[in-house]
């Protein structure tokens, strides 16, 4: 009986260490989501006419899962310090919908992931026109998708050069001399040894 028990308190701090885990990463979602949508680079596309809702709402979804994630980490805390199979029941069931509701979510994100790259890169064209229709206004999406990605215009970066981030050409151009420099000078030295 002794050994019994001994497993069972084990089970239980396991379990409640893997509901402290849980809720900690619940957190971070609802912290990474928010932070994505008010504090990232994204948060500028919202100050254009054309602002992704469809994002925005991906990414209180996002919050919503953190949200629901932390309240069933803290009902499984609940549940296993309490020893109460009604909340551990209720626990698992929780766990049992949210893990069905991650296959599906990956299933559809599968599915759709052709027309999501479409309709970012159709949102780009458009930005990408609008601006060379009138280069005195502006295009705060087409300078957001160039910092966001690292990137600069389509073919060539001619045409969109002020959209584009300042320090996309020089550090990476010197990083690569740089590196094949220090290389070339190992594979000297090891040949000199």
């Amino acid at each position: 009986m002794g050994r019994f028990r001994g497993g069972l308190r084990c089970i239980k701090y396991l379990l409640l260490g893997f509901n402290l885990l849980f809720w900690l990463a619940g957190s971070a979602v609802i912290g990474f989501g928010l932070w994505f949508r008010f504090g990232g680079t994204i948060k500028d596309f919202s100050s254009e006419d054309k602002s992704p809702e469809y994002f925005y709402m991906g990414l209180y979804v996002l919050v919503g899962a953190g949200a629901l994630m932390m309240a069933v980490g803290f009902f499984g805390c609940c549940g296993a310090m309490r020893e109460s199979q009604c909340v551990l029941g209720s626990f698992f069931t929780c766990l049992l919908v949210i893990f069905a509701a991650e296959v599906t979510t990956g299933v559809f994100a599968f599915i759709g992931k052709d027309v999501a790259i479409r309709h970012v890169q159709t949102m780009y064209e458009e930005a990408y026109n609008d601006y060379l229709r009138d280069r005195e206004r502006g295009n705060g999406t087409l300078i957001t998708f160039h910092s966001t990605f690292q990137c600069c215009g389509k073919e060539s970066s001619e045409q969109v050069q002020p959209t584009c981030p300042k320090e996309l050409l020089g550090p990476k151009i010197f990083g690569m001399i740089f590196s094949m420099v220090l290389c070339c000078a190992i594979r000297t030295s090891r040949d000199m040894i």
